[in-house]
């Protein structure tokens, strides 16, 4: 079997040495890719055959290298095609100049996949469809944020490269590093903006003041951390509108994150009333409607009388705890809603009202009363 295969190799040569050398470069150049393209088939194949249904995980991740493994095969036939081609010198000057920046393409490729491998095999220790997804979504954050940074490098550094690789553009890339003019100056301020970003990124992905799925307040806008690039941050309102911030804010501006630490949060709820509201009986009300709900995870419940306002009411404040942002929007509003129920049911009276007192001309002027002898002749009456 052998001697056949080199017997017929030697045919095809002597068969393409008999033809014009473009022919004969081109149909070497052409062989080449092919036999490149059938071994990557072939690997992929034995690939996919040998891990099967057991290993899906491994097996989708080394499927991901099918691109940088094809253009490897690739750059290793033409490297020996060349060779032995029978191509003048310039012709090999260029297609060596090709497979230099392929290459070089082709290592930045390959980190740029190593990068995602990596990531998602670090990631798949969590999960944010958990109920408690603090410590996943700190993670998923940070990897999301460094991982974008190292692709911005390994591009950067992949396309310096290449470009260096040419005699004519490394001296004009020399001259512009070494260039300390007008023109430097303009490059610089105009790159601020993104380097502040990308800076940014890095402190965020460290210090981690926000993340992903954080619920964050600013500039008088309320909603969730939905998306965290390399150069802004968007932000899902509670209308689903997006709010679309540069990373440098959140490192520059003050802002409110309601999940730093936790998910819960306490809510509090306003209620302005008469001086005669019975304010045990409302609190007991209160403990009965937080307890019959079930946004209220529990923890804090209280109802105080916090100010006596020029109004003639007195100020309530109720402050319940709830698992996450969205339940205390959702327990305030219940708890308001039941609370102004319960007064208009059984106490009319505690609502809010004006008083007025009306004193005839003839009468001697007297002074008027206080609140507390209002409230005395309000119940006497």
């Amino acid at each position: 079997m052998l001697d056949v295969i080199k017997y017929s190799y030697a045919e095809i040569l002597n068969t393409l040495w008999l033809l014009p050398d473009w022919l004969t470069a081109s149909v070497l150049v052409i062989g080449g890719v092919l036999v490149a393209l059938i071994a990557n088939a072939v690997i992929v194949h034995a690939i996919r055959n040998t891990l099967g249904v057991r290993h899906p995980k491994t097996r989708s991740l080394l499927t991901r290298s099918k691109g940088p493994l094809r253009l490897a095969l690739i750059v290793l036939a033409l490297s020996l095609v060349v060779r032995v081609a029978p191509i003048g010198d310039r012709a090999a000057t260029v297609f060596g100049n090709i497979l230099n920046v392929a290459f070089i393409a082709l290592l930045g490729w390959t980190a740029l996949i190593a990068a995602q491998i990596g990531s998602q095999i670090y990631l798949r220790r969590f999960s944010l469809d958990a109920e408690d997804n603090l410590l996943a979504r700190k993670h998923v954050t940070q990897v999301g944020i460094l991982k974008r940074a190292a692709d911005t490098l390994i591009v950067i550094m992949t396309v310096a490269a290449a470009m260096m690789s040419f005699e004519q553009v490394r001296q004009y890339g020399v001259s512009l590093f070494a260039s300390a003019g007008v023109a430097g100056l303009a490059i610089g301020i105009a790159a601020r903006p993104l380097l502040a970003n990308l800076i940014a990124g890095v402190q965020i992905a460290v210090a981690q003041p926000i993340r992903l799925d954080d619920v964050v307040f600013l500039e008088g806008e309320y909603g969730t951390i939905e998306e965290i690039t390399t150069t802004y941050v968007v932000i899902k309102l509670w209308d689903w509108r997006r709010m679309v911030v540069p990373l440098s804010y959140f490192i520059e501006k003050p802002f409110q994150n309601w999940t730093r630490e936790t998910s819960a949060l306490i809510g509090s709820v306003f209620l302005y009333v008469d001086y005669t509201v019975p304010v045990e009986k409302l609190r007991e009300k209160l403990m009965e409607v937080a307890r019959a709900s079930p946004l209220w995870d529990g923890r804090v419940v209280v109802l105080q009388v916090s100010d006596a306002t020029k109004d003639h009411t007195v100020e309530l404040r109720a402050l319940l705890s709830a698992r996450s942002a969205p339940a205390a929007w959702d327990l305030r509003c219940e708890v308001r809603e039941k609370l102004i129920a319960y007064l208009q049911e059984e106490y009319p009276g505690a609502l809010p009202r004006q008083r007025q007192e009306f004193v005839s001309r003839n009468e001697p002027y007297q002074a008027p009363l206080s609140a507390h002898t209002m409230v005395s002749h309000h119940r006497a009456g």
